[in-house]
Protein backbone atom coordinates (compact mmCIF):
# COMPACT_ATOMS: atom_id res chain seq x y z
CA UNK A 1 0.00 0.00 0.00
CA UNK A 2 2.85 2.39 0.84
CA UNK A 3 4.46 1.74 -2.53
CA UNK A 4 1.15 2.45 -4.21
CA UNK A 5 0.73 5.73 -2.32
CA UNK A 6 4.25 6.86 -3.21
CA UNK A 7 3.58 5.93 -6.83
CA UNK A 8 0.38 8.00 -6.86
CA UNK A 9 2.16 11.01 -5.35
CA UNK A 10 5.09 10.74 -7.79
CA UNK A 11 2.71 10.55 -10.73
CA UNK A 12 0.79 13.59 -9.50
CA UNK A 13 3.95 15.66 -9.09
CA UNK A 14 5.24 14.69 -12.54
CA UNK A 15 1.94 15.58 -14.16
CA UNK A 16 1.68 18.76 -12.13
CA UNK A 17 5.11 19.97 -13.20
CA UNK A 18 4.29 19.52 -16.86
CA UNK A 19 0.98 21.36 -16.47
CA UNK A 20 2.23 24.34 -14.47
CA UNK A 21 5.23 24.88 -16.73
CA UNK A 22 2.80 25.90 -19.48
CA UNK A 23 4.91 23.89 -21.85
CA UNK A 24 4.73 22.30 -25.23
CA UNK A 25 6.68 19.25 -26.31
CA UNK A 26 9.02 21.39 -28.36
CA UNK A 27 10.16 24.19 -26.10
CA UNK A 28 13.21 26.05 -27.39
CA UNK A 29 16.12 26.45 -25.04
CA UNK A 30 17.16 29.87 -23.79
CA UNK A 31 20.19 31.65 -25.19
CA UNK A 32 22.35 34.40 -23.65
CA UNK A 33 21.25 38.05 -23.80
CA UNK A 34 22.42 40.57 -26.33
CA UNK A 35 24.26 43.83 -25.83
CA UNK A 36 22.65 47.23 -26.26
CA UNK A 37 23.44 49.83 -28.93
CA UNK A 38 23.62 53.51 -28.12
CA UNK A 39 22.01 56.59 -29.09
CA UNK A 40 19.66 59.76 -28.74
CA UNK A 41 18.40 63.77 -29.71
CA UNK A 42 17.19 66.07 -27.20
CA UNK A 43 17.57 69.54 -25.90
CA UNK A 44 16.97 70.57 -22.34
CA UNK A 45 18.08 73.25 -19.93
CA UNK A 46 18.45 70.71 -17.13
CA UNK A 47 21.83 70.73 -15.37
CA UNK A 48 24.38 68.46 -16.95
CA UNK A 49 22.43 68.14 -20.17
CA UNK A 50 23.89 67.84 -23.63
CA UNK A 51 22.42 67.66 -27.09
CA UNK A 52 22.63 64.41 -28.96
CA UNK A 53 20.79 62.66 -31.77
CA UNK A 54 18.27 59.93 -31.19
CA UNK A 55 19.10 56.57 -32.69
CA UNK A 56 16.45 54.89 -34.87
CA UNK A 57 15.94 52.29 -32.14
CA UNK A 58 15.23 54.90 -29.46
CA UNK A 59 12.91 56.87 -31.69
CA UNK A 60 11.03 53.68 -32.56
CA UNK A 61 10.97 52.18 -29.10
CA UNK A 62 9.49 54.32 -26.33
CA UNK A 63 11.34 52.45 -23.65
CA UNK A 64 10.57 52.98 -20.00
CA UNK A 65 10.95 49.69 -18.11
CA UNK A 66 9.44 47.15 -20.44
CA UNK A 67 8.88 43.72 -21.76
CA UNK A 68 11.94 41.64 -22.32
CA UNK A 69 13.55 39.08 -24.53
CA UNK A 70 16.33 36.76 -23.44
CA UNK A 71 18.06 35.64 -26.56
CA UNK A 72 21.20 35.45 -28.58
CA UNK A 73 21.56 36.75 -32.13
CA UNK A 74 20.41 33.30 -33.22
CA UNK A 75 16.63 33.17 -33.53
CA UNK A 76 14.88 30.35 -31.72
CA UNK A 77 14.00 28.79 -35.08
CA UNK A 78 17.41 27.11 -35.03
CA UNK A 79 17.47 26.16 -31.36
CA UNK A 80 17.30 22.50 -30.29
CA UNK A 81 14.10 21.51 -28.50
CA UNK A 82 13.60 20.24 -24.97
CA UNK A 83 10.73 18.22 -23.58
CA UNK A 84 9.74 19.98 -20.37
CA UNK A 85 7.67 17.00 -19.28
CA UNK A 86 10.85 14.99 -18.74
CA UNK A 87 13.72 17.50 -18.57
CA UNK A 88 14.48 20.08 -15.92
CA UNK A 89 12.24 23.16 -15.73
CA UNK A 90 13.27 26.20 -17.77
CA UNK A 91 15.57 28.36 -15.73
CA UNK A 92 15.17 32.10 -15.44
CA UNK A 93 17.94 34.21 -16.98
CA UNK A 94 21.03 34.94 -14.95
CA UNK A 95 21.07 38.55 -13.83
CA UNK A 96 24.41 40.20 -14.65
CA UNK A 97 26.67 40.83 -11.68
CA UNK A 98 26.20 44.46 -10.59
CA UNK A 99 28.76 46.90 -11.93
CA UNK A 100 31.06 48.75 -9.55
CA UNK A 101 30.63 50.09 -6.98
CA UNK A 102 29.69 46.67 -5.63
CA UNK A 103 26.54 46.60 -3.53
CA UNK A 104 27.17 45.76 0.12
CA UNK A 105 25.36 42.49 0.80
CA UNK A 106 22.86 42.82 3.66
CA UNK A 107 23.51 40.64 6.64
CA UNK A 108 20.69 38.13 6.81
CA UNK A 109 17.87 36.66 4.79
CA UNK A 110 14.14 36.10 5.15
CA UNK A 111 11.52 34.54 2.94
CA UNK A 112 8.86 36.51 1.11
CA UNK A 113 6.32 35.80 -1.61
CA UNK A 114 6.86 38.05 -4.61
CA UNK A 115 3.66 39.88 -5.44
CA UNK A 116 2.98 40.54 -1.75
CA UNK A 117 1.67 44.02 -1.03
CA UNK A 118 4.23 44.38 1.77
CA UNK A 119 6.90 44.88 -0.91
CA UNK A 120 5.14 47.42 -3.12
CA UNK A 121 2.60 49.30 -0.98
CA UNK A 122 5.10 51.93 0.14
CA UNK A 123 6.41 53.10 3.50
CA UNK A 124 3.51 52.96 5.98
CA UNK A 125 2.01 56.27 6.99
CA UNK A 126 -0.48 58.93 6.01
CA UNK A 127 -0.95 59.93 2.39
CA UNK A 128 1.35 62.64 1.15
CA UNK A 129 5.06 63.09 0.54
CA UNK A 130 7.58 61.12 2.58
CA UNK A 131 9.26 63.20 5.25
CA UNK A 132 12.91 62.82 6.15
CA UNK A 133 11.80 61.58 9.59
CA UNK A 134 9.67 58.82 8.04
CA UNK A 135 12.54 57.75 5.80
CA UNK A 136 14.97 57.69 8.75
CA UNK A 137 12.56 55.52 10.74
CA UNK A 138 12.14 53.14 7.78
CA UNK A 139 15.88 52.84 7.22
CA UNK A 140 16.51 52.24 10.93
CA UNK A 141 14.54 48.98 10.85
CA UNK A 142 17.09 46.16 10.34
CA UNK A 143 14.58 43.85 8.65
CA UNK A 144 14.31 46.30 5.74
CA UNK A 145 17.95 45.60 4.86
CA UNK A 146 17.83 41.82 5.07
CA UNK A 147 18.33 39.93 1.83
CA UNK A 148 15.02 38.44 0.80
CA UNK A 149 14.71 34.76 0.07
CA UNK A 150 12.09 35.01 -2.65
CA UNK A 151 9.29 32.65 -3.49
CA UNK A 152 7.25 33.01 -6.67
CA UNK A 153 3.47 32.64 -6.86
CA UNK A 154 1.76 29.52 -8.17
CA UNK A 155 2.30 29.35 -11.92
CA UNK A 156 5.50 31.39 -12.16
CA UNK A 157 7.03 29.22 -9.47
CA UNK A 158 7.46 26.38 -11.95
CA UNK A 159 9.96 28.49 -13.92
CA UNK A 160 12.50 28.72 -11.11
CA UNK A 161 13.19 32.37 -11.95
CA UNK A 162 15.48 34.55 -9.84
CA UNK A 163 17.46 31.74 -8.21
CA UNK A 164 20.74 33.66 -8.43
CA UNK A 165 19.48 37.06 -7.30
CA UNK A 166 20.71 36.74 -3.72
CA UNK A 167 24.28 36.58 -5.08
CA UNK A 168 24.06 38.85 -8.14
CA UNK A 169 21.41 41.48 -7.35
CA UNK A 170 20.10 40.94 -3.81
CA UNK A 171 16.57 42.14 -3.11
CA UNK A 172 15.76 43.92 0.14
CA UNK A 173 12.63 45.72 1.23
CA UNK A 174 14.54 48.99 1.37
CA UNK A 175 15.90 48.63 -2.17
CA UNK A 176 12.51 47.64 -3.60
CA UNK A 177 10.90 50.63 -1.86
CA UNK A 178 13.54 53.01 -3.25
CA UNK A 179 12.89 51.59 -6.71
CA UNK A 180 9.16 52.12 -6.24
CA UNK A 181 9.73 55.78 -5.47
CA UNK A 182 11.97 56.27 -8.50
CA UNK A 183 9.52 54.39 -10.78
CA UNK A 184 6.74 56.87 -10.04
CA UNK A 185 8.84 60.05 -9.75
CA UNK A 186 8.47 62.52 -12.63
CA UNK A 187 11.62 64.31 -11.46
CA UNK A 188 13.50 61.76 -13.55
CA UNK A 189 12.26 63.57 -16.67
CA UNK A 190 13.60 66.88 -18.00
CA UNK A 191 10.28 68.73 -17.68
CA UNK A 192 8.99 66.91 -14.57
CA UNK A 193 6.02 65.38 -16.42
CA UNK A 194 7.05 61.80 -17.25
CA UNK A 195 7.86 58.84 -15.02
CA UNK A 196 8.35 55.14 -15.74
CA UNK A 197 4.67 54.72 -14.85
CA UNK A 198 3.61 57.16 -17.58
CA UNK A 199 4.05 54.40 -20.18
CA UNK A 200 3.80 51.46 -17.77
CA UNK A 201 0.86 52.26 -15.53
CA UNK A 202 -0.35 49.77 -12.90
CA UNK A 203 -3.99 50.56 -13.69
CA UNK A 204 -3.42 49.79 -17.39
CA UNK A 205 -1.81 46.38 -16.93
CA UNK A 206 1.63 47.89 -16.30
CA UNK A 207 1.53 49.06 -19.91
CA UNK A 208 -0.56 51.72 -21.71
CA UNK A 209 -3.74 51.35 -23.72
CA UNK A 210 -2.31 53.58 -26.44
CA UNK A 211 -0.64 52.47 -29.64
CA UNK A 212 2.64 54.16 -28.73
CA UNK A 213 4.20 55.51 -25.56
CA UNK A 214 4.27 59.27 -25.05
CA UNK A 215 7.25 61.17 -23.66
CA UNK A 216 8.04 64.76 -22.79
CA UNK A 217 6.39 67.37 -24.97
CA UNK A 218 3.88 64.82 -26.26
CA UNK A 219 6.50 63.06 -28.39
CA UNK A 220 5.71 59.54 -29.57
CA UNK A 221 7.86 56.67 -30.70
CA UNK A 222 7.02 53.88 -33.11
CA UNK A 223 6.62 50.95 -30.72
CA UNK A 224 3.97 49.93 -28.24
CA UNK A 225 4.85 50.21 -24.55
CA UNK A 226 5.77 46.69 -23.41
CA UNK A 227 4.77 45.43 -19.97
CA UNK A 228 6.91 45.90 -16.87
CA UNK A 229 5.63 42.90 -14.88
CA UNK A 230 7.22 39.45 -14.63
CA UNK A 231 10.55 41.00 -15.55
CA UNK A 232 12.18 38.59 -13.15
CA UNK A 233 11.59 35.99 -15.87
CA UNK A 234 13.67 37.87 -18.45
CA UNK A 235 17.28 38.76 -19.17
CA UNK A 236 17.79 41.02 -22.18
CA UNK A 237 15.22 43.80 -22.46
CA UNK A 238 13.25 45.85 -25.00
CA UNK A 239 11.30 44.53 -27.98
CA UNK A 240 14.61 44.03 -29.79
CA UNK A 241 16.64 42.84 -26.77
CA UNK A 242 19.26 45.56 -27.00
CA UNK A 243 19.69 46.01 -23.23
CA UNK A 244 21.61 43.20 -21.58
CA UNK A 245 19.83 43.40 -18.23
CA UNK A 246 16.89 44.95 -16.41
CA UNK A 247 19.36 47.30 -14.70
CA UNK A 248 20.61 48.55 -18.08
CA UNK A 249 17.11 48.94 -19.42
CA UNK A 250 15.80 50.81 -16.38
CA UNK A 251 18.02 53.83 -16.99
CA UNK A 252 17.75 53.91 -20.80
CA UNK A 253 14.52 55.94 -21.03
CA UNK A 254 15.93 58.66 -18.75
CA UNK A 255 18.36 59.71 -21.49
CA UNK A 256 16.05 59.08 -24.43
CA UNK A 257 15.09 62.51 -25.84
CA UNK A 258 11.57 61.44 -26.77
CA UNK A 259 10.90 59.77 -23.43
CA UNK A 260 12.25 61.43 -20.29
CA UNK A 261 14.65 63.70 -22.19
CA UNK A 262 17.23 64.03 -19.41
CA UNK A 263 20.87 63.06 -19.07
CA UNK A 264 22.06 60.57 -16.49
CA UNK A 265 24.33 63.19 -14.91
CA UNK A 266 21.45 65.65 -14.59
CA UNK A 267 19.20 63.08 -12.90
CA UNK A 268 21.94 62.10 -10.45
CA UNK A 269 22.40 65.79 -9.56
CA UNK A 270 18.68 66.20 -8.95
CA UNK A 271 18.44 63.09 -6.77
CA UNK A 272 21.55 64.11 -4.83
CA UNK A 273 19.73 67.32 -3.93
CA UNK A 274 16.77 65.49 -2.37
CA UNK A 275 17.67 64.58 1.21
CA UNK A 276 15.23 61.69 1.37
CA UNK A 277 16.79 60.08 -1.70
CA UNK A 278 20.34 60.81 -0.56
CA UNK A 279 19.71 59.07 2.77
CA UNK A 280 18.28 55.97 1.09
CA UNK A 281 21.02 55.58 -1.51
CA UNK A 282 23.70 55.91 1.16
CA UNK A 283 22.14 53.33 3.48
CA UNK A 284 21.25 50.85 0.71
CA UNK A 285 24.32 51.09 -1.53
CA UNK A 286 26.96 52.22 0.98
CA UNK A 287 28.11 55.43 -0.70
CA UNK A 288 27.31 59.09 -0.17
CA UNK A 289 27.51 59.58 -3.94
CA UNK A 290 24.48 58.54 -6.00
CA UNK A 291 25.31 56.86 -9.31
CA UNK A 292 23.15 56.09 -12.32
CA UNK A 293 24.07 52.42 -11.90
CA UNK A 294 22.49 52.44 -8.44
CA UNK A 295 19.40 54.18 -9.84
CA UNK A 296 19.09 51.28 -12.30
CA UNK A 297 19.59 48.69 -9.57
CA UNK A 298 16.85 50.18 -7.44
CA UNK A 299 14.29 50.44 -10.26
CA UNK A 300 15.13 46.89 -11.38
CA UNK A 301 14.60 45.61 -7.82
CA UNK A 302 11.11 47.13 -7.74
CA UNK A 303 10.21 45.71 -11.13
CA UNK A 304 11.32 42.23 -10.11
CA UNK A 305 8.82 42.44 -7.27
CA UNK A 306 5.95 43.13 -9.69
CA UNK A 307 4.68 39.69 -10.71
CA UNK A 308 1.35 38.20 -11.69
CA UNK A 309 -0.54 36.11 -9.20
CA UNK A 310 -2.07 32.66 -9.78
CA UNK A 311 -4.61 32.42 -12.59
CA UNK A 312 -7.61 30.19 -13.27
CA UNK A 313 -5.31 28.25 -15.62
CA UNK A 314 -2.84 27.64 -12.76
CA UNK A 315 -5.52 26.56 -10.29
CA UNK A 316 -6.99 24.17 -12.85
CA UNK A 317 -3.53 22.85 -13.67
CA UNK A 318 -2.70 21.94 -10.09
CA UNK A 319 -6.04 20.15 -9.74
CA UNK A 320 -6.05 18.07 -12.91
CA UNK A 321 -3.63 15.30 -11.84
CA UNK A 322 -6.01 14.56 -8.95
CA UNK A 323 -8.99 14.19 -11.29
CA UNK A 324 -7.51 10.92 -12.51
CA UNK A 325 -7.62 9.39 -9.03
CA UNK A 326 -10.42 7.24 -7.61
CA UNK A 327 -11.99 6.94 -4.17
CA UNK A 328 -9.79 3.92 -3.62
CA UNK A 329 -6.69 6.08 -4.10
CA UNK A 330 -7.84 8.43 -1.35
CA UNK A 331 -9.10 5.73 1.01
CA UNK A 332 -5.89 5.20 2.99
CA UNK A 333 -4.34 8.63 2.51
CA UNK A 334 -6.08 11.42 4.41
CA UNK A 335 -3.33 13.91 3.51
CA UNK A 336 -3.77 13.23 -0.20
CA UNK A 337 -7.52 13.68 0.09
CA UNK A 338 -7.11 16.97 1.97
CA UNK A 339 -4.72 18.19 -0.71
CA UNK A 340 -7.27 17.30 -3.38
CA UNK A 341 -10.09 19.07 -1.57
CA UNK A 342 -7.99 22.21 -1.13
CA UNK A 343 -7.07 22.33 -4.82
CA UNK A 344 -10.66 21.62 -5.83
CA UNK A 345 -11.88 24.55 -3.72
CA UNK A 346 -9.28 26.86 -5.24
CA UNK A 347 -10.18 25.80 -8.78
CA UNK A 348 -13.89 26.27 -8.04
CA UNK A 349 -13.16 29.76 -6.71
CA UNK A 350 -11.20 30.64 -9.88
CA UNK A 351 -12.99 28.65 -12.59
CA UNK A 352 -12.02 28.21 -16.22
CA UNK A 353 -15.01 28.32 -18.58
CA UNK A 354 -15.68 25.48 -20.99
CA UNK A 355 -14.60 27.82 -23.77
CA UNK A 356 -11.30 28.51 -21.99
CA UNK A 357 -10.69 24.78 -21.49
CA UNK A 358 -11.24 24.16 -25.20
CA UNK A 359 -8.94 27.09 -25.95
CA UNK A 360 -6.25 25.63 -23.71
CA UNK A 361 -6.40 22.36 -25.60
CA UNK A 362 -6.05 24.22 -28.89
CA UNK A 363 -3.21 26.39 -27.56
CA UNK A 364 -1.09 23.35 -26.71
CA UNK A 365 -2.24 21.19 -29.62
CA UNK A 366 -0.14 20.08 -32.58
CA UNK A 367 -2.77 21.73 -34.78
CA UNK A 368 -2.17 25.22 -33.40
CA UNK A 369 0.91 24.89 -31.15
CA UNK A 370 0.95 28.44 -29.79
CA UNK A 371 3.22 26.97 -27.14
CA UNK A 372 6.01 26.59 -29.66
CA UNK A 373 6.93 30.19 -28.71
CA UNK A 374 4.64 30.96 -25.76
CA UNK A 375 6.32 28.36 -23.61
CA UNK A 376 7.39 27.88 -19.99
CA UNK A 377 6.00 29.25 -16.77
CA UNK A 378 5.84 32.79 -18.16
CA UNK A 379 4.51 31.65 -21.56
CA UNK A 380 7.44 33.09 -23.49
CA UNK A 381 10.53 31.57 -25.08
CA UNK A 382 12.16 35.03 -24.63
CA UNK A 383 13.35 34.91 -28.24
CA UNK A 384 12.68 36.86 -31.41
CA UNK A 385 10.43 36.00 -34.34
CA UNK A 386 9.23 37.68 -37.51
CA UNK A 387 5.42 37.46 -37.59
CA UNK A 388 5.14 39.78 -40.55
CA UNK A 389 3.66 42.59 -38.46
CA UNK A 390 4.35 45.89 -40.22
CA UNK A 391 6.57 44.28 -42.83
CA UNK A 392 4.30 45.43 -45.66
CA UNK A 393 5.09 49.09 -44.91
CA UNK A 394 7.49 51.07 -47.15
CA UNK A 395 10.04 51.35 -44.30
CA UNK A 396 9.28 48.58 -41.81
CA UNK A 397 10.72 48.42 -38.31
CA UNK A 398 13.47 45.79 -38.56
CA UNK A 399 13.50 45.03 -34.84
CA UNK A 400 16.17 42.57 -33.75
CA UNK A 401 18.13 43.13 -36.97
CA UNK A 402 19.01 46.63 -35.73
CA UNK A 403 20.91 44.96 -32.89
CA UNK A 404 22.49 41.93 -34.58
CA UNK A 405 22.74 43.05 -38.24
CA UNK A 406 21.95 39.44 -39.07
CA UNK A 407 19.60 39.17 -42.07
CA UNK A 408 17.57 36.39 -40.51
CA UNK A 409 16.60 38.77 -37.69
CA UNK A 410 14.91 41.27 -39.98
CA UNK A 411 11.53 42.18 -38.56
CA UNK A 412 11.93 39.86 -35.56
CA UNK A 413 10.65 40.89 -32.14
CA UNK A 414 10.56 39.15 -28.79
CA UNK A 415 7.77 36.84 -27.72
CA UNK A 416 5.56 38.55 -25.12
CA UNK A 417 4.11 36.74 -22.13
CA UNK A 418 0.54 35.47 -22.25
CA UNK A 419 0.09 36.07 -18.54
CA UNK A 420 -2.34 38.98 -17.98
CA UNK A 421 -2.23 39.73 -21.70
CA UNK A 422 -5.98 40.45 -21.63
CA UNK A 423 -5.16 43.61 -19.65
CA UNK A 424 -2.46 45.01 -21.94
CA UNK A 425 -4.10 45.96 -25.26
CA UNK A 426 -3.17 47.01 -27.90
CA UNK A 427 -0.89 44.25 -29.13
CA UNK A 428 2.26 43.54 -31.14
CA UNK A 429 5.39 45.68 -31.13
CA UNK A 430 3.64 48.44 -33.05
CA UNK A 431 0.32 48.36 -31.18
CA UNK A 432 -1.45 47.73 -34.48
CA UNK A 433 -3.80 45.01 -33.24
CA UNK A 434 -6.43 46.28 -30.86
CA UNK A 435 -7.90 43.05 -29.51
CA UNK A 436 -6.83 39.49 -28.79
CA UNK A 437 -9.25 38.32 -31.47
CA UNK A 438 -7.32 40.40 -34.03
CA UNK A 439 -4.11 38.75 -32.83
CA UNK A 440 -5.60 35.27 -33.31
CA UNK A 441 -6.81 36.22 -36.80
CA UNK A 442 -3.33 37.47 -37.72
CA UNK A 443 -1.94 34.04 -36.91
CA UNK A 444 -4.85 32.33 -38.65
CA UNK A 445 -3.95 33.98 -41.97
CA UNK A 446 -0.31 32.95 -41.58
CA UNK A 447 1.05 36.38 -40.70
CA UNK A 448 2.09 38.92 -43.32
CA UNK A 449 4.26 37.41 -46.08
CA UNK A 450 7.84 38.70 -46.25
CA UNK A 451 11.25 37.14 -46.97
CA UNK A 452 12.14 36.83 -43.27
CA UNK A 453 8.82 35.41 -42.04
CA UNK A 454 9.36 32.83 -39.31
CA UNK A 455 8.87 29.26 -40.59
CA UNK A 456 6.73 28.69 -37.49
CA UNK A 457 4.08 31.05 -38.89
CA UNK A 458 1.74 29.09 -41.13
CA UNK A 459 -1.92 29.40 -42.04
CA UNK A 460 -4.25 27.87 -39.48
CA UNK A 461 -7.64 26.29 -39.95
CA UNK A 462 -9.79 27.78 -37.19
CA UNK A 463 -13.54 28.01 -36.82
CA UNK A 464 -15.12 31.12 -35.33
CA UNK A 465 -15.61 29.17 -32.11
CA UNK A 466 -11.96 28.09 -32.10
CA UNK A 467 -10.90 31.72 -32.21
CA UNK A 468 -13.20 32.68 -29.37
CA UNK A 469 -11.96 29.72 -27.35
CA UNK A 470 -8.33 30.77 -27.78
CA UNK A 471 -9.20 34.26 -26.58
CA UNK A 472 -11.07 32.78 -23.59
CA UNK A 473 -7.99 30.75 -22.68
CA UNK A 474 -5.74 33.80 -22.79
CA UNK A 475 -8.22 35.62 -20.57
CA UNK A 476 -8.02 32.69 -18.14
CA UNK A 477 -4.28 33.38 -17.83
CA UNK A 478 -5.02 36.54 -15.83
CA UNK A 479 -3.93 36.80 -12.20
CA UNK A 480 -3.95 39.61 -9.67
CA UNK A 481 -1.24 42.26 -9.65
CA UNK A 482 0.30 43.31 -6.34
CA UNK A 483 -1.10 46.34 -4.58
CA UNK A 484 1.16 49.31 -5.27
CA UNK A 485 1.45 52.84 -3.88
CA UNK A 486 2.04 55.33 -6.73
CA UNK A 487 2.54 58.29 -4.39
CA UNK A 488 4.48 58.77 -1.14
CA UNK A 489 7.67 60.14 -2.72
CA UNK A 490 10.45 62.01 -0.88
CA UNK A 491 9.85 65.70 -0.29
Amino acid sequence: MLLRQYGIRFGIMAALFGTLAGCSEKAPKKAPPATPPGGVARQTDAPGSEQRKASPEEIADMTPPGDAADSSPADSETEPSVDLATDAPPEGPTVPTPATPTEPAPASANQVLLGSAELTAGIPGDDGPLSVEEIHAWLDQPENHEVLEIELPLGLKAGGYGKDLAQTAPLTRAKIELGRQLYFDTRLSADNTVSCATCHAPDEGWARHTQFGEGIGGQKGGRNSPVSYNRIASGAQFWDGRAASLEDQAVGPIANPIEMGHTHDAVVTILQGVEGYRLQFERIFGSDKITIDDVGRAIAAFERAVVTGPTPYDYRGQLEPFLKLTEEDFADDAELKQDYETRLAEADAHPMSESALRGRNLFFSEKINCAHCHVGANFSDEKYHNLGVGMDRPEPDLGRYNVTKDDKDRGAFKTPTIRNVAQTAPYMHDGSQKTLLEVVEHYQKGGTPNPSLSPKIVKLVLSDQDKLDLVAFMEACTGEFPEVQPGRLPE
